[in-house]
């Protein structure tokens, strides 16, 4: 007699439970993330299919239903083919899975399995100025509880060049001001790290503290209601300060500013500092240094930027004449 079928939604949370937190012990940012997938996932499916999350067959995520998703994650929400690549990752894991649990779901996981990544331009690095990123400092207003946070938030994100994950689970027990001044910063794959605290940084963290509950569990930038400000509640209090900002420092206008631009920021002041390509890896907790060379490739295109800019006076400009067809047919493309 043939065990019954397990069910998509039994799937689905055992995959959770014990795939990724007890057989690979993934951390919080990680589980976090495979749980943002799943959840709008499951939202377009319902739409799609009318049936409740509850409801679903492994079958109503086949293919071209995955393929419309990752489609509507670019066209309706804005996502980024990074992003996008990022929920595909998250999914063909389930699918791996939930093809060894459930030999029925074989032929389901190996279509969407199938599906590849999507290749895209990696875009220059967006990074401020030294008069931008004071402009946005100064922008939140510190005699508010809210604008006081918002102006620590920044300050801090500059300072460590911490990715978002990390500021928003920040814990008061992860500020270090006692002897030497730094935070003690949680990574991805259960990476950590400790960074250095600027003087300003650590008088507005000791500031800060005492209007928030000092409990060494708790959040060291909560919202109103006192739980850890989220990744798109970090978003809104950084447009807000970049509306501001914009008003008086006018190379802002315009501009799409993220928390992640920060942290490049903070990357590439410390290289235009002098400060060596290691520290500065060390700094931002890349695994690879390899990534952080990707900040002096930044600098470099912008020396090289500026020197197209001025014509060379000590030679004519050159331009080729193609003598044949072929050839004129090959340069024009």
């Amino acid at each position: 007699m043939k065990p019954p079928q397990i069910s998509f939604p039994t799937l689905l949370q055992n995959f959770f439970q014990q795939r990724l937190v007890a057989q690979r012990g993934a951390s919080a940012q990680t589980v976090a993330s495979y749980r943002d997938t799943f959840e709008l996932l499951l939202r377009y499916a319902e739409k799609a299919t009318r049936r409740s999350p509850s409801a679903l067959v492994l079958d109503d995520l086949d293919a071209p239903l995955v393929l419309a998703f990752l489609d509507h994650l670019e066209t309706q929400r804005g996502n980024c083919p990074r992003t996008r690549n990022l929920r595909l990752t998250a999914i063909r894991s389930f699918m791996r899975y939930a093809s060894l649990r459930e030999p029925t779901a074989l032929p389901v996981a190996q279509r969407v399995l199938a599906i590849p990544t999507k290749r895209f331009d990696r875009p220059a690095l967006e990074f401020l100025s030294r008069q931008e990123i004071k402009a946005l400092l100064d922008a939140p207003d510190r005699s508010s509880w809210s604008g006081q946070r918002d102006a620590v938030l920044l300050a801090t994100l500059y300072n460590t060049g911490a990715r978002v994950s990390e500021i928003t689970a920040l814990r008061v027990a992860d500020v270090l001001t006692d002897r030497d001044s730094a935070l003690h910063l949680h990574g991805k794959g259960r990476k950590e790290r400790v960074v250095p605290l600027w003087k300003s940084t650590t008088a507005q963290l000791r500031a800060w503290i005492p209007r928030i509950d000092p409990s060494p569990d708790s959040p060291v930038f909560p919202n109103r209601a006192g739980r850890r400000l989220s990744r798109s509640g970090v978003e809104h209090r950084l447009a807000v300060a970049l509306a501001i900002a914009s008003e008086r420092c006018p190379s802002l206008v315009g501009r799409r500013i993220s928390p992640h631009t920060l942290r490049h920021t903070t990357a590439m002041h410390l290289l235009q500092s002098g400060v060596d390509i290691t520290v500065i890896a060390l700094w931002l907790g890349h695994e690879d240094p390899a990534t952080t060379h990707l900040y002096v490739e930044a600098d470099l295109a912008m020396k090289e930027a500026a020197l197209r800019r001025v014509a060379d006076p000590g030679r004519k400009p050159l331009r080729f004449d193609a003598s044949d067809r072929l050839l004129a047919f090959l340069e024009a493309l």
